[in-house]
Order: C-alpha cells, then sequence, then structure tokens
C-alpha cells in the first residue's frame, strides 16, 4: 500500500473505506504505512446488513441482489466516500470460507469489491473467487487486488495522457 498511499498523497486525494468480509485488513494494510493519516479519511466495517444499512446502503438493495452482490459493493463504496467526504472510497462484501445462515443468497467464496471515484462519479467493480484454505489467506488475496487495482485508477489519468502525447 505504500505506492498507494504515496499516489494519494502526490495527487492530495482522499481514501475511505466500507469492508464486510475483509474486517477491516484494508484500512490495516492503509494504516500499515507511514504517511496514511495525510490521505485515509475513515473507514468502517459494517458486517451485518444493520450496519451497512446504518452507514446508508439502501436495504431495497440488499432485498432485491442480496448483501453478497456487485450492486452493495458500490453502494458501500460510494456511501462511504460521502459519508467521509472523500475523493475515493471502497466497498467489500463476499463470503470467504463459509456459508451465512442470515444471507443464505449470494455466491459462496465470492467478494465483490467497488472503488468509487467521487470526483468523476465512476465505479470501478471488480470481484474474486476466493480458493485459499484459510480466511485469513483469502483476505490477503483480495486485498492485494485492491491494492493493485487502486494503483490502476490512481496512475489512469497520467498513462491516458501518455497515450494522447504518443498519438500525436
Amino acid at each position: 500500500m505504500k505506492k498507494v498511499i504515496e499516489r494519494l498523497t502526490e495527487l492530495g486525494k482522499t481514501i475511505s473505506t466500507m469492508e464486510s468480509c475483509t474486517g477491516g485488513g484494508v484500512a490495516d494494510a492503509i494504516t500499515s504505512i507511514e504517511g496514511a493519516s495525510e490521505v485515509l479519511r475513515f473507514s468502517a466495517v459494517t458486517y451485518s446488513n444493520e450496519y451497512k444499512i446504518k452507514m446508508g446502503v439502501d436495504s431495497d438493495v440488499i432485498d432485491k441482489y442480496s448483501v453478497y452482490s456487485p450492486e452493495v459493493a458500490r453502494e458501500m463504496s460510494k456511501n462511504i466516500s460521502v459519508f467521509a467526504d472523500s475523493n475515493y472510497g471502497v466497498g467489500i462484501t463476499g463470503k470467504l470460507n463459509r456459508v451465512d445462515k442470515n444471507n443464505p443468497f449470494g455466491k459462496d467464496n465470492v467478494v465483490f469489491i467497488s472503488i468509487y471515484d467521487r470526483d468523476n462519479n465512476k465505479y470501478y467493480d471488480y470481484s474474486i473467487e476466493v480458493k485459499e484454505k484459510s480466511r485469513k489467506e483469502n483476505k490477503v488475496v483480495v486485498i492485494s487486488l485492491i491494492e493493485e487495482e487502486l494503483l490502476n485508477i490512481l496512475y489512469e489519468k497520467e498513462n491516458q495522457s501518455d497515450k494522447v502525447k504518443l498519438k500525436k
């Protein structure tokens, strides 16, 4: 996450997270890096539907698509960005190595991730099937994907301007 923190700092941008199955792992990875306090606005672990809803996730979206869906990940990413007044919001929901008796719908061992770019009102949506034996190992896989995709997003504009220069 060091490169993510450095890039957010260079750009003068901030980030917030609303995590479910990763249990604050993304926020932990961010706050393990010096300078994180300059870019991390807020982080929430919303393990239950009740607290996702209290943080702004529309209960109708949960009812219609299941709490384990890209639609709920989007709700999480946008609402945490708005709540914390951050440029980027990360929402994560899914199942890691267990069946959820309170939410029987949604695929097992699939995690949905949404990164919301509030400045451009743009979502970056991902899903990943987790295959490791332990929850801890699966969290590492998910957090690594998020780190990689955040870097792609944060360097996207720079890469696009390089492509424009090359075309001229």
